[in-house]
């Protein structure tokens, strides 16, 4: 059975636009010019709006798209079920459920070994050994920009932004210049890493689980993704104050087990990989068999924790003779996943499944890909992630399944992934750093650099076409 179709009662219903939602002969309603579609649209709307307006509502962006799921889909609810079609409605609900649920716990794996490595102090490590180097602002902002782009596909673009963030306000906290231009230059290169490979953005994460994409075609886009970060990066340069900082002597060591438990990283990643090319089980299966090998690593460190206090622990307390926590929790590291990023991505994920439910997906898809062509619509994908974040456009996308070569879904894969760097606002990442550098990195001082970011937009899909004709 292919992604995007469930079956129910030995038929088959498909989320694809090209063919009618279909039970047993009976058509599920199209209610695309119903009341409740309209009234599905508004709500959905209006969540969005206040999930752009977290910044200055301090209202936390998963509270709006959860209440607006369980309020579309109980309307779709009751408007199918005088027609005796409430187990078809039950059926779109667990189908989307399931590919929620695969990618939330796919995540959840990712976020605790990332917060593993940071109680660790790898990040830490890796902070003050950059601040101690003695780079002029120029190296500086280069560096920061090139680790930026190849820490992304494994530790998120995200986490990397924020650990790129951290080395330029240590370093350059008096040249207010140098951080704004540097932060720019971090998000596009955190989103650009993060799109040429499975585990960089969860754009990405998507179309590999749903199979649109197999793990080593996503690499077809580094050359792409390369360019994109670079065009902007050498425009930028030249306004960079070429300026030497002082030097940051606070030097920081990794913990004991930090180096262990990246190659427990690694090894998950190549578990999920493995799982999912050789064995056709779901990556996620991979990746939870992975967060097994972090709970016996963290049974270790607990068992061993003598080691870090040789003058003992407190048996109750786990402290050490300075009150440090020693012992290592691998739960406490689940509890602080970015639960409100999770439960965000299950709003949207039950939200654009009911739009899809009632009739919209198919046609946005039929407008798009069939009247205006794919690699338009594709490219228009990207610009719209600058303005909407990336992860319900991709979903549309996914969910309207259009017929495509390998070409175009590598097309819309980068646009998505890249389309965010446009605006500070359209990325988790340029949204993020706006609060880290707050006053230096702002959403005017990155529009003044769009053009130069849109030169680069529009680069890397020439790239694209080029290099990877072959894929269409």
């Amino acid at each position: 059975m292919k992604p995007g179709a469930f079956a129910i009662a030995g038929a088959t219903i498909s989320i694809t636009p090209t063919s009618a939602l279909a039970v047993t002969g009976t058509r599920v309603h199209d209610l695309t010019t119903h009341p409740i579609g309209y009234i599905a649209i508004a709500i959905f709307v209006l969540a969005y709006l206040l999930v752009m307006s977290e910044e200055f509502t301090g209202l936390r962006k998963s509270k709006p798209v959860i209440l607006a799921a369980g309020v579309i889909w109980a309307m779709i609810a009751w408007i199918h079920a005088a027609d005796g079609l409430s187990h078809q409605v039950e059926q779109a609900i667990r189908h989307n459920l399931l590919e929620y649920a695969e990618l939330m716990l796919f995540l959840l794996v990712a976020m605790t070994y990332v917060n593993a490595m940071e109680e660790r102090q790898v990040f830490d490590a890796l902070r003050s050994w950059l601040q101690g180097r003695g780079l002029g602002l120029r190296r500086l902002f280069w560096l920061t920009g090139w680790l930026a782009f190849l820490i992304s596909p494994l530790a998120d673009n995200l986490t990397t932004a924020l650990l790129m963030c951290a080395v330029v306000m240590a370093v350059g906290g008096d040249n207010p210049r140098f951080i704004s231009l540097s932060c720019i230059n971090i998000v596009v290169a955190a989103n650009a890493g993060g799109a040429f490979s499975p585990f960089g953005d969860i754009t990405t994460l998507m179309v590999w689980q749903k199979g649109m994409l197999e793990f080593n075609t996503f690499f077809a886009l580094f050359v792409p993704a390369l360019v994109n970060f670079l065009v902007p990066a050498i425009l930028m340069h030249f306004a960079v104050p070429d300026d030497q900082p002082r030097v940051v002597n606070d030097k920081v060591s990794m913990k004991r087990g930090g180096r262990r438990i990246i190659a427990l990283f690694l090894l998950t990643i190549v578990t999920a990989v493995s799982f999912h090319n050789l064995l056709d089980i779901p990556p996620v299966i991979g990746m939870l068999t992975g967060l097994a090998y972090l709970q016996f690593m963290g049974f270790y460190l607990q068992k061993t924790a003598h080691r870090d206090h040789p003058g003992g622990i407190d048996d109750e307390t786990h402290e050490g003779q300075m009150g440090e926590v020693v012992a290592f929790d691998v739960f406490e590291k689940i509890a602080r996943a970015e639960w409100d990023t999770l439960l965000f991505f299950y709003g949207v994920v039950l939200c654009v499944g009911g739009l899809g439910f009632l009739g919209y997906l198919a046609l946005a898809s039929e407008v798009m890909y069939l009247q205006w062509g794919a690699t338009p619509a594709n490219i228009a994908v990207g610009l719209l992630s600058a303005v909407v974040d990336n992860i319900p456009v991709m979903l549309a996308v996914l969910t309207m399944q259009p017929d495509m070569p390998t070409g175009q879904w590598l097309l819309v894969t980068l646009t998505a992934g890249v389309g965010g760097s446009l605006l500070s606002v359209g990325s988790a990442a340029g949204v993020a750093l706006m609060g880290q550098a707050r006053g230096y990195y702002t959403f005017f001082s990155h529009l003044r650099w769009t053009p130069a970011i849109a030169l680069g937009y529009a680069t890397s899909v020439g790239v694209h076409s080029w290099i990877n004709a072959g894929y269409y």
